[in-house]
């Protein structure tokens, strides 16, 4: 019983998420896209985060992580655009060090910095683009691996 609950409400908030993902927006050009989720993410705009992706959008993370999908990418993105009280990033701003584009896949060298970091944290990005959206993007992105100057909240450990 307790199963087909936890199941229920999950495919009840998965379709709630489902149906307020934000329609595409399209943008003219590679680095426009990558331009677009660098300044979406760093101001934490889930909407305009995920205007950026298509249906069929994959994010390959560190250790294997796949994402497929944006249904599931907006319910991984919502956990990450959150105050970090809450076990999220919203404060970081993310500045391209070096780009190095290949065809429609724009490569980039990142810094994260925040007066909420000891340090700022470095990693880099592929982003495969495909008709002014972001088709797919491999990360070694690790929020765990952020030194914040204050404890992290529970659900960060």
């Amino acid at each position: 019983m307790r199963t087909s609950l936890l199941l229920t409400l999950s495919l009840l908030c998965a379709s709630a998420l489902a149906q307020t993902v934000s329609p595409v927006k399209r943008q003219p050009t590679p680095a426009r896209v990558v331009e677009e989720h660098m300044a979406a993410f760093s101001t934490c705009d889930w909407p305009r985060l995920m205007a950026q992706f298509p249906d069929n959008v994959e994010f390959f993370g560190p250790n294997g992580q796949v994402v497929r999908g944006k249904t599931a990418l907006g319910q991984m993105f919502a956990q990450v655009v959150k105050p970090p009280s809450q076990g999220g990033t919203c404060g970081l701003k993310v500045i391209a060090e070096h780009t190095f584009v290949v065809g429609d896949t724009i490569n980039v060298q990142w810094r994260a910095d925040s007066p909420l970091l000891k340090e700022p944290y470095r990693g880099a990005d592929a982003y495969e683009t495909h008709d002014g959206l972001m088709a797919a993007q491999v990360t070694t992105w690790n929020p765990a691996e952020l030194k914040w100057k204050v404890p992290p909240s529970p659900s960060r450990r």
